[in-house]
This record gives structure tokens, sequence and C-alpha cells, in this order.
């Protein structure tokens, strides 16, 4: 049977997954690599181990008697570039997002294209230093100007990989849509600014379901040109829903993606945590995102210790309609005031509560209020949103989804239990390469709530 294998570079875990013609799971495997040191003694993700494993891997299965290897796809953390001679030789490290950079790098770019404000909103950027990838080629031609003159592409990490293995430079929509600062969402092309830096290492963006071929131990194989790991992730229900949607993918962070909203985004949204980035379809995709997974255990513990109750107890706690009641009709307790930088509402006074259920019922509605406030900023005027889908985490917190579900009586909010829909997202483009003119479908895992 043909297999599709994955590759899914996140920051701490790297994995390799493999599909069959069913879009299912045959195989898989996780990796993490000690990290390596830039030129400037900063960490950052060791490339060199990475193209290692990943050449070595791809040998495995090319040669494997048990799997047909009939193509190879990346989905990667964005916000990470690699540099590269005229000789397709890299230039310099993987340098890491969260490197500083000072702001005086980027003042005058906001300043020449119409003002902070506006410059970011044209590119639905937060200002996020070297988290918007597209000033880290200004640092570096400002910073190391010898390196900089040696840059003849410039390649987001999931396009690095593709042309690891093809010799092939290309860029997609994906990974430059995402905070990048390059991008015009207005007139959805790159942004003045970059020509007008004679950057002009950036290849034109081409769909996601592009694949270049190779040849490995005599097998042709199809390799994808990848993609940002954000929109991999809501690819599966693109690509299945039969409705307007918001995917609410929880965690440590609640991420909060329309695909369905065209409205510009203003810079109000902006300074609430707003962006947009770019989906399969090459349509902005408005986002909003709330550190809702690190809010609830770093209060829960505070629960816990007050209450005498085993780190885990919180998950016995079922969802009860009669404390829910009285909490609909009241205001916030915890967060009142809105979220403190430590995170915990010190002036909430536990003892006023009766037990652990009643407190905890307190900070889940607490909390799911902060989510539906964060969810609203994605929904446009004419809230034209039928469903919303909860993945991850908090999908499977029985007091989250039906505290979410009873704050939008007139949506559907369903549940989904798909694993590892970001590799899965990276599959569906390449799924071509099978030779099939049409997918098995994607079981979302769905129940409504």
């Amino acid at each position: 049977m043909g297999t599709i294998a994955i590759f899914d570079i996140g920051k701490t875990n790297k994995k390799l997954l493999l599909f069959n013609e069913n879009l299912q799971i045959v195989y898989q495997e996780e990796k993490q690599f000690q990290p390596a040191t830039d030129d400037d003694g900063e960490d950052c993700d060791d490339i060199e181990k990475i193209e290692h494993w990943i050449q070595e891997k791809i040998k495995e299965l090319a040669s494997s008697d048990k799997y047909n290897l009939k193509a190879v796809n990346f989905s990667t953390y964005g916000a990470s570039l690699m540099h590269l001679d005229d000789k397709g030789n890299r230039v310099t490290p993987l340098y890491d997002y969260l490197k500083p950079m000072p702001e005086r790098i980027v003042e005058p770019i906001y300043e020449k294209y119409g003002g902070r404000e506006e410059f970011l909103r044209k590119t639905a950027s937060p200002a996020l230093g070297m988290l918007n990838s597209g000033f880290q080629i200004l640092w570096l031609k400002r910073k190391k100007p010898e390196t900089f003159r040696k840059i003849h592409y410039t390649l987001h990490l999931p396009n690095y990989l593709s042309y690891f293995l093809t010799q092939v430079p290309a860029s997609e929509y994906t990974s430059i849509g995402c905070h990048t600062a390059m991008w015009d969402f207005d007139q959805m092309k790159y942004h003045q600014w970059l020509a007008d830096e004679d950057i002009n290492s950036l290849p034109d963006p081409v769909p996601n379901e592009t694949t270049n071929p190779t040849t490995m131990d005599g097998n042709k194989i199809k390799v994808g040109i990848g993609i940002h790991d954000s929109s991999a992730s809501l690819a599966p229900y693109l690509m299945q829903s039969r409705e307007k949607f918001i995917l609410v993918s929880t965690g440590t962070w609640c991420i909060n993606m329309n695909p369905f909203n065209y409205e510009p985004l203003t810079y109000e949204q902006l300074e609430q945590d707003c962006l947009c980035f770019m989906s399969i379809n090459q349509k902005p995709v408005k986002s909003s995102r709330l550190f809702m997974g690190r809010i609830h255990d770093v209060n829960l513990q505070r629960l816990s210790n007050h209450f005498n109750k085993e780190e885990n107890f919180y998950k016995q706690v079922r969802f009860d309609m009669n404390l829910w009641s009285d909490l609909f009709l009241s205001e916030r307790k915890f967060f009142s005031q809105g979220v403190p930088d430590d995170l915990v509402d010190y002036n909430v006074d536990l003892s006023e509560f009766e037990s652990f259920e009643s407190a905890y019922h307190q900070l889940m509605a607490d909390l799911t209020r902060l989510a539906k406030e964060s969810i609203d900023l994605v929904i446009p005027e004419n809230d034209d949103i039928d469903a919303l889908y909860v993945s991850g985490g908090f999908a499977r917190s029985e007091l989250f989804v039906k505290m979410l579900a009873e704050l939008y009586p007139q949506k559907k909010v369903y549940t989904t239990e798909m694993d590892n829909a970001t590799a899965l997202g990276a599959a569906l483009m390449v799924y071509g390469a099978m030779g099939r003119t049409y997918h098995p479908g994607i079981n979302l895992g769905i129940s409504q709530i």
C-alpha cells in the first residue's frame, strides 16, 4: 500500500508520521534534539541533526519492504527562516524566533509605510519582534551586512526542508501569511517595503498542493513544499465541513480560527491579540488567542492547595447544571479586572466557596467567558457562523464544552477527537501523489454537545 511520510516539526518534539492510502497512521515516532547555538551564542534548533534524521528516515522508508513510500511533506512551526547562498548552501543558523530584536530596527519601517498602526493592520501582524519573520531579514541586513549580501534565497522552515530534499526553492502562502510583516493583506501580495529594502530573496508563493520529484535509493518520490502548522491543522476541517465554523484549538493557548471572516483586520483587534494567517485556499483566516491552558493550570494549583485535593482531582468534577444556572446569571469573580500578569487573581477569596467543586465551576465559568470574548473577536458582524469545533485538551473538559454550548445557544458546538490534525493536513496536501483523484474522507471524530 502506498504511504505518505509527514515530518511534523515542533519547537520541542519532532515527529514522523506515516499515512496509508486511507489516511490512517500506520507508523509514527518522536524525537527531541539538544539545541545548537547560533553565531551570537544563543540557543537555536540544530538544523544539521534535523536534516540528518529526515534523510535517514526517508532512506529507511524508501528501501522498506513493508511500506511503499509515495510522498513526503513537512509541517513546521512558523517565523523561522533559512537563508541560502547562490550555490544553495546555508549561510545562517536557524535563528530562534525568541531572539531579541532592537525596536530601532523596525521603527523606521513603521514610520515610512503609514505609521505603526497602519503597517501592522495592513500586514495583519502584531508587533512581535523576531516572530515577525520578515523583520529577521531586516535585522540581518542592519546587524550582519556581510551575511545579508550572501543571501540568494530565503525560505521559511517547511519550505527549506522541502528544498533540502529536492533542491527546488519554493514559497507558499501559509508560511508567508502568518504574522511575518511580509504580506500586504489589502493587496494580497508581498509588501512594498521588501522591494524598497532590496530584499528579493523570497520566491513567489505557489499553492500548497505543489510537489517536486526526487529520487531516493532508486525510488521516485514526490515532495511537498511544506505548510505552516496552524494552517495544516485547519485543513482537514476546511476540506470536510459543509458549514461555516470556527475551530477552537485548545491547549496551553486557545487559538480561535475563523476561515470565513473576510472583514479587514482592525488595529483594535490586533491590540487584543488577533491576527490573520493564510489558509490552504489562500484566504485570510482571522484568529484570536487566549492563554487559557496556562491560566487554568496556575489557578487550578491554587484551588487544589486550598481544598487539599490531589493534582488531578478536577478531572472527577462533573458538570452541575444547578451550579451553572447560578453562575450564568452572575458576574465573573476570577479575572473580573482582566487577567493579571502572574495569571493568579488573589482578589478572589477561596474561603467563600463551600467546596472544590463549586470553586472549580466558578473558575471554569469565568475561563469560558474569557474564551467567549476571544472567540467573539473573530465572529463577523453578520454572524453567519454555524458551528464551533473544539479540539485539543479542553475538548475533553465536560465543564468547558457544556458551558461554551450554553453561551452559544444559537450555534452547534462539537468536540473533535481527531489526533495529529497538523500532520493529516500536511498529508492531504500531497495526497494526489497516491495516484488517486479523491481521498477516502476524513474522520473528524466529532460529537455534538
